[in-house]
């Protein structure tokens, strides 16, 4: 038995009997040409075509000069074009030099020592050289960073602000949700995943050896392995490998999401002062005069209730 049909009649019945409950709510159209649809045609033109302006480059520019406002995304996203950005728009102006002293310095001299180990050969300069750009790169980070810790909202907690916390760094959005909780249980996640990645990777690259040894003739172990069973546990492992770069994704992107929701309920009513209860019963129409129907109609009752203290 089909059920489409019968959802569909249901459905029917369902309007039907809410237009007989709600007469007064219904807006009466007349035919082309009345007033009344004359008058509703003008309604429906006072909202034709408007639609959010976007939001252009100037308009950026103008929030930046202080003109206007942005909101905590489109800023974290200027700022990672345009390092100080943030605390241009944050007004902690005293901050920009440090920002651009710190990241510049550090790069030139990542540049330098790059430049003598090229010269020299000496591997002291090679490692200062990778310590100079890694506290650059930290320090851009870091830029981007306080800028999102800065920025002004009239709420205590941000969802946006969690979001991106947690996009920075995994964990950091929990915790300024006050999920002390589920750190551990996010590292642990990227533990696990990293340890497969790892393994997977150790696998693929032996059988991706032992499969190009065995299809080489002058290999002294071609006669030892067949290169097909070799071919098929590297494509295996390479499989095995990728899913768990997915899996590390996937757990990225729920820390994402889990902070962005969870900041969301910080405003959500969970007390025990608030109660719902559900129960069956029979709605009486509003305008028996006016109804269809003048009998009752079967429904369900739902009842909020706020304890008050």
């Amino acid at each position: 038995m089909k059920l489409r049909p019968i959802i569909t009649l249901l459905l029917i019945s369902i309007c039907y009997l809410a237009k007989a409950q709600f007469p007064g709510q219904m807006q009466q159209i007349g035919p082309p040409g009345s007033n009344q649809n004359q008058n509703k045609a003008s309604e429906d033109s006072t909202f034709a075509g408007t639609r959010r302006e976007p939001y252009s480059l100037k308009r950026y520019f103008n929030s930046l000069a202080g003109k206007d406002s942005m909101n905590i995304a489109r800023m974290w996203g200027g700022s990672l074009l345009l390092p100080g950005s943030a605390q241009l728009y944050n007004k902690q102006y005293w901050k920009i030099p440090l920002v651009y002293a710190t990241v510049g310095g550090l790069a030139f001299a990542g540049y330098r020592n790059n430049v003598e180990w090229h010269n020299t050969g000496d591997e002291r300069h090679k490692r200062a050289r990778d310590l100079c750009y890694l506290g650059a790169a930290l320090s851009y980070w870091g830029s981007v960073m306080d800028g999102v810790a800065n920025f002004r909202y009239h709420k205590e907690v941000l969802p946006a602000r969690a979001s991106l916390y947690s996009a920075m760094l995994p964990g950091l959005g929990q915790y300024y949700n006050g999920d002390y909780w589920k750190i551990p249980i996010i590292y642990g996640g990227f533990i696990t995943v990293g340890y497969f990645i790892s393994s997977n990777n150790q696998q693929y690259q032996r059988y991706k050896y032992l499969y190009y040894e065995a299809s080489n003739p002058e290999s002294p172990l071609s006669g030892r392995y067949n290169a097909q069973t070799m071919k098929y546990y590297k494509d295996t492992y390479r499989r095995f490998r990728d899913y768990s770069v997915l899996a590390g994704v996937f757990v990225y992107a729920l820390n994402i999401i889990d902070a962005n929701v969870f900041a969301h309920l910080q405003d959500f009513d969970v007390s025990e002062d608030l109660s719902a209860s559900i129960s069956p019963g029979l709605i009486m129409p509003i305008n028996p005069g006016y109804a269809i129907n003048h009998g009752p109609v079967v429904g369900f009752n739902l009842k909020l209730t706020l304890n008050q203290r």
